[in-house]
């Protein structure tokens, strides 16, 4: 499909409706202060290009794929008898969608090199997995029984306004970077579209009211999990490199 609302050309035209800005910005600099050599200019256009390919090919497969398929396993999973069965899978879903995405490897990564290996990368991976895939647990029980939102997202928010004055200082940062990442592609494109699938299956829930909130809880999941890591270490002593 090249056209319609996801078609191919459009999500082209979607892309370089994003980059084009950005370009203009990075010319007036080069041309101004950075001044790169030819080579170098060669080199990040390369990159630009691959950028802006991957763009559009991410896109046409969200649209296409992720977003519908996420939607429809939450109908069928919605229509299930025994409703209870939303939240081990919410967390076995929430838990592999954050160990799958990039950005959040990206971010270990550049934790444990600038952390000289004190905090290892494995160790964040696995605690932001597990946090994410037990607010998604959460997200499932709130649709199946009808939690308000704002009984769970208040008393998050306290507990990670609280875990601030208890955390190691070394985390505190790292939580709430962690929080960002970890809504990236995976989660916004799968999860959210499972939700409102699950939402909208559901005798008595509102795709609008319930389906949402998922990704609010999935970014309050990394801040709540790592401050708990950074007081576990600060109390215990726990050298992370063991």
């Amino acid at each position: 499909m090249l056209y319609g609302e996801h078609g191919f050309l459009t999500v082209i035209i979607e892309v370089l409706e994003a980059l084009f800005p950005l370009l203009i910005f990075f010319a007036i600099f080069q041309i101004l202060y950075l001044k790169y050599p030819r080579l170098e200019l060669l080199k990040l256009i390369r990159g630009i290009m691959l950028t802006a390919i991957g763009m559009v090919l991410f896109l046409y497969g969200v649209y296409n794929g992720f977003l519908p398929v996420g939607q429809e396993i939450g109908e069928i999973l919605g229509n299930f008898e025994h409703k209870w069965i939303l939240m081990p899978f919410g967390f076995i879903m929430g838990f592999l969608a954050t160990f799958a995405e990039p950005a959040v490897r990206v971010l270990c990564y550049q934790i444990e090199e600038s952390s000289s290996g004190f905090i290892k990368s494995n160790l964040m991976i696995y605690t932001l997995s597990i946090g994410v895939g037990v607010f998604v647990a959460i997200a499932m029980a709130r649709l199946v029984y009808g939690i308000p939102f704002q009984y769970i997202i208040i008393p998050g928010y306290i507990l990670a306004i609280l875990l601030l004055w208890l955390s190691d200082k070394d985390f505190i940062a790292i939580a709430f970077d962690a929080g960002g990442v970890a809504t990236g592609p995976m989660a916004v494109t799968f999860l959210m579209s499972m939700a409102v699938g699950v939402a909208s299956s559901i005798d008595g829930r509102n795709p609008v009211i319930d389906g949402f909130g998922l990704v609010a809880m999935i970014a309050l999941a990394p801040i709540i999990f790592v401050m708990i890591l950074g007081v576990y270490i600060r109390y215990k002593g726990v050298d992370t490199n063991g």
